[in-house]
């Protein structure tokens, strides 16, 4: 997912954090969760999906303005003094959660200093506890993962760490899933000495990337369930592929122009697997061949348009920088296969970065062998759960999370399920239905 990897290389640069930052009960009994967002921004975010970006304006006033759109969205906050954990959100009142906070470094794959944290609900009771894995990004996870405190604020044990070469933990950043799922295995174990007589059911979710790592995690310990948002069933190589042909026909291309746009990917998903040393007659061909067809501007995928417009030596040159140990042609089927965790898969059908077509149909398979595996699509979704809206240059403006798909987590954690979850087709072992 290098379109995202892309995304977060250039704007990595950490936030100020704010004494704000906190998981909040407000005076309708819902909760609230207050992020870090770029620079000296906020975020809101609550369970039904809804979220806001926090500018800070005059007269201690924070202005709200409609998921990641600029349009003020009236739900304005004021926040009390910091260390009194106190707030107005539009016109409820709101007093901090007091979460348990442990935090800790811990030893990955190799013996990798990672550095992690583990939240809890306030009390001694016992709790789910979800370790949060996250995707391709190269930022922190302990500072931009807002599910760290909306999951504890519901009830729900989270264990959130940075994963090697990012935020604090030590190594070097990969995308060798393999390597990946060993800290997932050592964080796993952490997180269940950490919570000591207080973990209840511990298990993994993992989104986008992590949606590969999670289940390979699960195989090589135990894990009493799995949870994938907007994650493959298919290899990076094929997300290329299937991104390409989703983004085009969302323009009213058919399957023959796809088939011309799959030899730019085949020939670019080439380069990339060979390390830089195999493809280039290929993509030359394939450029000269199509290169002036009116389809060819909208070629997009997960990497593709990244590529097309660099010339041989600058792909050898600037692709050096995206050689991460990427396993091009991993065999997810082959670990889904042998896992018999119970798994919570959350779809987009709209996700341009993680199309979830074929994921979707090889997961189905699953199902009707009667694997532990079940399926929600939200087909109006993007990659990150997010519903969105045109803006003024023909690219989507995300304008909240959609409905159902936290609290759908949050019960799958706990072992509970009580759907309808927002307007999610949901799939189970052995059957198809709609909720």
């Amino acid at each position: 997912m290098l379109a995202l990897l892309l995304a977060s290389l250039l704007t990595s640069t950490a936030p100020a954090l704010d004494c704000h930052v906190g998981a909040y009960r407000l005076s309708d009994g819902s909760t609230l969760d207050v992020a870090p967002s770029e620079g000296t921004a906020l975020r809101w975010r609550q369970i039904d999906g809804r979220t806001g970006k926090l500018t800070h304006a005059q007269g201690g006033v924070w202005t709200s303005t409609l998921g990641w759109t600029d349009r003020p969205d009236g739900n304005d906050v004021r926040f009390g003094d910091c260390g009194t954990g106190q707030l107005h959100f539009g016109k409820l009142s709101g007093q901090r959660i007091p979460l348990v906070v442990r935090d800790t470094v811990f030893a990955g794959d190799g013996g990798t200093r990672l550095v992690g944290r583990l939240l809890l609900p306030p009390g001694q009771a016992e709790v789910p506890i979800v370790v949060l894995i996250h995707g391709s990004e190269h930022d922190s996870a302990r500072t931009f993962d807002a599910m760290q405190r909306e999951l504890p604020a519901e009830g729900v044990g989270a264990f959130v760490y940075d994963k090697r070469g990012t935020g604090d933990s030590g190594g070097v950043y990969t995308q060798d899933f393999s390597v990946l799922a060993n800290d997932a295995v050592a964080a796993m174990a952490e997180a269940r000495k950490l919570a000591g007589s207080r973990a209840g059911r511990v298990g993994y979710r993992g989104g986008s990337q992590g949606g590969w790592v999670a289940p390979l995690a699960a195989t090589r310990t135990h894990a009493d369930f799995v949870i994938v948002g907007y994650g493959l069933a298919i290899s990076p190589l094929e997300e290329d592929r299937e991104s390409v042909a989703l983004g085009l026909r969302l323009k009213g291309y058919d399957q023959s122009v796809v088939d011309k746009a799959w030899e730019l990917s085949d020939a670019i998903g080439l380069i990339l697997s060979s390390h830089l040393t195999e493809g280039y007659a290929q993509l030359d061909a394939a450029r000269a061949k199509y290169g002036k067809e009116p389809w060819y501007k909208d070629v997009r995928g997960d990497f593709s348009y990244l590529v097309l417009p660099l010339s041989s030596d600058d792909i050898r040159e600037k692709g050096k920088a995206y050689m991460f140990g990427t396993p091009w042609h991993y065999d997810a089927m082959a670990v889904l296969e042998r896992l018999h965790t119970p798994q919570l898969w959350i779809l987009g059908g709209m996700d341009l970065d993680a199309p979830s077509g074929e994921t979707l149909r090889r997961l189905s398979s699953l199902q009707a062998k009667g694997f532990p595996v079940t399926t929600a699509l939200y087909e109006q979704a993007d990659h990150g759960m997010t519903e969105f809206e045109p803006g003024k240059d023909g690219e989507r403006v995300d304008t909240r999370y959609a409905n159902g798909y936290m609290r759908m987590t949050i019960d799958y954690a706990k072992g509970a399920w009580h759907p309808p979850y927002g307007d999610a087709s949901l799939g189970y072992p052995g059957k198809w239905v709609t909720d």
